[in-house]
């Protein structure tokens, strides 16, 4: 059934709670609603949205907005060493995982909890504790709105990098339908990012008896240390993560370390011959962990995600408190972040 709605109140439709609308609403719940859209008929700006968990409205939304509610799971074949699994860009990805792990698959655990749909998983390229969706996509199903076509795009296709992909850079000409996921069934968990060992109660180099750790217990882990460090969704506005971890030089690494206290460790992450340091400990440095900017606010848990702290939080706060932490980095460390969530 396609569902359309005038002056739709986005409210719930974004996490971050902005109390703002979109002028059109169209919600589809099968690829042939979809497929009955003419889109040359849609009112401009069209942009297609997920559960809205990596987006900033800042003001009311002019044009058409687009949502999947297309949603199933369905094993489409099995071996030895692995599952195809075909979900639906509009279920929710932390169900996906919880199916994944209830089946005893590897493979989305350190993925579990993240807010957002499927097809935007594959849009973001999402990640976390060490895992992106892209290791474990195989192919990415689309309506391509210009051919008006069904494709395909297998994962050496999308041109994925960190929170970056193809799509997101080809102005919504296509709309994901479904996503097909390979899991694993041999044991192959991912433990050494962050303290998942810790969580899980394993020493940091121990091998722990394989028939002893399950993707259930993984994920159960990787829910624990979330919600230690992050707001509880439904009750404190946000976009989870707001900007991207940069990844610079090792001589600016190098320049960090040296402007701060000898006994101050700085974490970071090799990546090739390149360094990501944690954005959120660059913004605790500069202390806004904590903080409060009108209505807008810095999470005291986690200093790498803004909050509408007060549930009344304007879009132009959640902007001014944003370009605030910028500058405040970029004159302490010299490093210019980039916002993780999209602006709309």
């Amino acid at each position: 059934m396609l569902k359309k709605e005038y002056s739709k109140d986005l409210s719930k439709l974004n996490t971050f709670g902005m109390k703002v609308t979109a002028r059109y609403f169209y919600e589809y719940d099968s690829l042939a609603d979809l497929l009955d859209l003419d889109f040359e008929e849609l009112v401009g700006p069209v942009k297609h949205i997920g559960g809205g968990s990596n987006l900033l409205f800042t003001g009311d939304f002019k044009g058409t907005i687009l949502h999947s509610a297309i949603r199933f799971t369905e094993v489409l074949s099995e071996s030895s060493d692995e599952v195809l699994v075909s979900v639906g860009s509009g279920v929710v990805f932390d169900d996906f995982c919880a199916w994944a792990a209830s089946k005893g698959l590897w493979g989305a655990e350190n993925l579990s909890l993240i807010p957002g749909e499927v097809g935007a998983s594959a849009v973001q390229n999402i990640g976390a504790y060490g895992v992106e969706v892209k290791d474990i996509i195989r192919t990415v199903f689309c309506y391509d709105t210009q051919e008006e076509e069904m494709v395909r795009f297998e994962v050496s296709d999308c041109a994925y990098e960190y929170r970056d992909s193809f799509f997101k850079h080809a102005d919504g000409r296509y709309i994901v339908t479904h996503v097909v996921f390979a899991l694993q069934k041999g044991y192959s968990p991912k433990l050494d990012y962050g303290n998942i060992r810790a969580a899980l109660g394993l020493a940091p180099d121990s091998d722990t008896d394989r028939a002893s750790l399950t993707p259930q217990q993984v994920r159960d882990a990787i829910i624990r240390i979330r919600r230690e460090k992050l707001p509880e969704p439904g009750k404190v506005g946000s976009a989870g993560s707001f900007f991207k971890n940069p990844v610079v030089p090792r001589s600016k690494y190098e320049e960090v370390c040296a402007s701060v206290p000898a006994d101050t460790k700085v974490p970071h992450y090799e990546v090739g011959d390149m360094i990501k340091i944690p954005a959120g400990w660059l913004i605790e440095q500069c202390g806004w962990k904590g903080k409060r900017s009108g209505n807008a606010g810095v999470w005291d848990k986690q200093a790498l995600v803004l909050v509408n702290a007060t549930g009344q939080a304007l879009p132009e706060e959640i902007v001014r408190l944003e370009n605030k932490i910028i500058v405040s980095v970029r004159d302490r460390f010299g490093i210019e972040l980039s916002p993780e969530v999209e602006h709309l």
